[in-house]
């Protein structure tokens, strides 16, 4: 075991390299490196709460003054995932990871002691059923295999920890016929026929099968890349976009949610959770090369670059599937995933080379002038994460 504070895979090292005609941002990566790292630098004093703040001494976990309760699972996720890939930039990068993974360990969900209790109060308490959120699972397994692959070992062993869990989002998560992923370890009745579509993430899936060696998840990558290629065709075939929910998936006809199925009557749009698809499919493609994501994600770039000339400041927070927007410009939850996509967006079948990466390099601009907000967690937290994948500091364990 390396040292605590000895990173195998340091941030900047660009160590694992991308899939070949990966775009980068025009200009010195090592002032990239520094824009992400005032970023995560903001993002941990605006959201990180430590000690009593969130159940004692030992403890962090990431603050969401924008969600329904001050602690959720997906950020506690997204904490996971940032930290370990900041090691080697900031030092405290691994205590961190563990004081976040304490307070997930802390918060069981109430249906399965291996998944996390979905929300907590101001107090540090479980609220809201105490059962859990599918995307705060995958994140968690997911920022668990990084660990081991950082620092090895750890608090209660990283890989051990990864496996049950990892064993666990296919028990009570994903299911049994569909092998789509539910909403979370609660989902029953029709509600049992509802996949959420930004928790289709592709590497995540392909990291749990090496880890452990089972074929179901070969099984969960093909169900959701071949549903997500069915629903582009069938009802977004101008855009790409897809929706929020996708419903009836055990029918043999899964659409897009009319109406409101558990949100909003937006939930057949592309809105706040679809908004982050171009980040999870943009990042498989540039890390496995995969002509399935990296389609996908071109198209996402493709239309987002056509619907607004160029212009990042006119993507919208809000589009029906065929590419009417709804809502105010300007979030970077947003614009930040659209710049992992349009990382794909060159290569030799490219009719603009050019503006592609001009594209780019408009969004990454884009990004960098955009520091967190500190009253909005989950567009800080996208963001940061798709400047990391954008300047080629992301890496799949």
């Amino acid at each position: 075991m390396t040292g605590r504070d000895e990173a195998r895979v340091p941030f900047g090292a660009r160590a694992i390299p991308y899939a070949a005609g990966t775009l980068r941002p025009s200009g010195d990566p090592a002032a990239a490196d520094r824009r992400v790292l005032e970023h995560y630098r903001r993002w941990k004093a605006y959201f990180l709460r430590s000690g009593d703040e969130v159940g004692g001494p030992g403890r962090c976990a990431v603050l969401t003054p924008d969600a329904a309760h001050p602690f959720v699972a997906e950020a506690q996720g997204y904490g996971l995932v940032i930290t370990a890939l900041m090691a080697g930039a900031d030092p405290d990068a691994h205590a961190l990871f563990d004081g976040i993974l304490r307070h997930v360990l802390a918060h069981p969900s109430v249906n399965h002691p291996d998944l996390h209790a979905a929300q907590q109060d101001a107090g540090g308490r479980d609220a809201g059923g105490r059962d859990s959120a599918t995307d705060g699972d995958l994140d968690i397994a997911y920022g668990l295999l990084l660990a081991d692959r950082q620092w090895g070992g750890g608090h209660g062993d990283y890989r051990a920890l990864a496996l049950r869990r990892i064993d666990a989002v296919m028990e009570s998560e994903v299911h049994g016929g569909t092998r789509l992923t539910k909403l979370g370890d609660w989902s029953s009745g029709r509600y049992d026929e509802i996949s959420r579509t930004s928790d289709w993430m592709p590497d995540h899936f392909r990291a749990f099968r090496a880890a452990t060696g089972d074929p179901r998840w070969d099984e969960v990558l093909a169900a959701q890349l071949s549903l997500t290629g069915a629903l582009r065709t069938r009802h977004a075939p101008v855009t790409g976009l897809l929706p929020d929910f996708v419903v009836d998936t055990t029918s043999g006809d899964p659409r897009p949610a009319r109406g409101q199925v558990l949100e909003s009557p937006h939930d057949g749009d592309y809105h706040w959770n679809a908004c982050r698809d171009p980040w999870r499919l943009g990042a498989d493609a540039v890390t496995s090369g995969d002509a399935r994501t990296r389609a996908v994600a071109r198209g996402f770039s493709r239309w987002a670059r056509a619907a607004t000339g160029g212009d990042p400041a006119r993507i919208r927070s809000g589009y029906r599937l065929d590419g009417t927007g709804y809502g105010d410009p300007g979030s970077p939850a947003f614009f930040a995933p659209f710049a992992v996509a349009a990382m794909t967006d060159g290569g030799d079948d490219d009719e603009d080379g050019a503006g592609a990466q001009g594209w780019l390099d408009a969004l990454w601009a884009r990004m960098c002038g955009s520091p967190p907000d500190p009253a909005r967690a989950y567009a800080a937290g996208v963001q940061l994460q798709s400047m990391l994948v954008v300047s080629h500091n992301y890496w799949v364990p």
